[in-house]
């Protein structure tokens, strides 16, 4: 077993920190304040290579690794979490369909402009009444002689405003009564086609998360990705992928609020010490580290299974799920060590709480992640 980072692996690591600590923690309170999303980040990190970093050169990415995208998600997510899910999302559920579905034309024609940043990358999956249940889904795709007519709805869809064009899941049909669900290339452009922002959030304020409207959407029936009727099997395939993400986001996240805890507790003195002299206030900084490693080691193993094309559902369930719940104790724990002044937002800490929620939802909540755990251990 090697667990040393690659040469390259390191290199990426240090560029991003050094990034995530020049361009984009310093405005990370300020856009949480503001919601204003951090536009001239992602353009500097399109001038790094970072935006397509686990694709192939071919369409415009670095031909990384999964490994890496997990760094660069910790980093920024490290600095700002509403940063690291418009990148992981970017990533893992807008590059990821296409690259992993698509023809060589839609390739190079869709993947090309999310790898090169002229386009951030979007999924449209959940709908009102299909959250944990995908398959609820009610929108439809009508198929013409030529084309597909959609109609429908979605919502918490992350970066869909600054999208050229996405992927979304549809019902093409039916057989026995059962939905035939297919995935859609749809470009935002379309008439037909609202995204609409306007989601009062408890958390990841500076993130785009919208709804889509689809009123009479057509587009042309080589937009089909993939097989028709494999939509349901290709979001799964994608989801797995994109739990690595979360889970890097959150280690991210509490990475940042065992730092600012472990900081504060060295200067912040009681009763004539430092908290950090205090036994209780040692034991609970241990803990946090401890758990940290721990998922870290999660998502990085989950991430080197993929890369090594080998199974990872399992894995990936479990880092988002453990990762996730870690990220909401150590940023509970991180608020009380700074006691009075963690409940201020200009401590930080409250807004790490406040993000790190959305991680045990998003992407397969805790209790879906339990599922798909037993389901894979065998006790289903």
């Amino acid at each position: 077993m090697n667990f040393d980072l690659t040469q390259e692996q390191e290199m990426i690591r240090k560029t991003i920190r050094e990034f995530a600590r020049e361009e984009v923690e310093p405005g990370a309170l300020e856009r949480d304040r503001t919601k204003e999303f951090p536009l001239e980040v992602f353009k500097k990190l399109a001038g790094l290579g970072m935006m397509g970093i686990p694709f192939s050169e071919e369409y415009g990415g670095a031909g990384a690794d999964t490994i890496s995208f997990a760094i660069v998600t910790e980093e920024l997510s490290k600095a700002c979490a509403s940063t690291g899910i418009t990148y992981s999302a970017h990533i893992s559920l807008g590059g990821a369909p296409l690259y992993l579905f698509g023809t060589e034309e839609q390739k190079q024609k869709y993947l090309t402009p999310i790898c090169t940043g002229e386009s951030f990358g979007a999924f449209g999956l959940t709908e009102p009444n299909a959250g944990s249940d995908a398959g609820g889904t009610q929108t439809t795709a009508v198929e013409t002689d030529d084309s597909w007519v959609i109609n429908g709805n979605k919502c918490y869809i992350t970066n869909a405003s600054y999208a050229n064009h996405l992927a979304l899941t549809a019902i093409t049909g039916k057989s026995g009564g059962k939905k035939e669900i297919s995935a859609i290339i749809v470009p935002t452009d379309v008439k037909g086609f609202t995204v609409i922002d306007n989601y009062e959030k408890m958390g990841l304020h500076a993130s785009n998360t919208t709804e889509l409207v689809l009123e009479g959407v057509e587009v042309p029936k080589e937009n089909l990705l993939g097989k028709r009727g494999n939509g349901f099997k290709q979001f799964l395939v994608t989801l797995d992928g994109g739990r690595i993400g979360i889970g890097a986001m959150a280690v991210g996240i509490a990475q940042a609020a065992f730092e600012k805890a472990l900081q504060y507790s060295k200067e912040r003195k009681q009763f004539g010490k430092t908290l950090s002299q205090f036994q209780v206030t040692q034991f609970k900084l241990a803990d946090m580290a401890m758990k940290i490693e721990l998922a870290r080691n999660m998502v990085w193993k989950a991430a080197w299974l993929k890369d090594q094309g080998r199974p990872f559902s399992k894995e990936a369930s479990m880092c988002k799920l453990y990762a996730s719940e870690i990220a909401m104790e150590v940023a509970d724990e991180a608020i009380q060590i700074h006691g009075g002044y963690g409940y201020m937002k200009e401590y930080h800490v409250e807004r790490y709480l406040r993000d790190a929620k959305l991680l045990e939802i998003g992407e397969g909540t805790s209790e879906v992640q339990r599922m798909v755990i037993s389901r894979l251990i065998g006790c289903q």
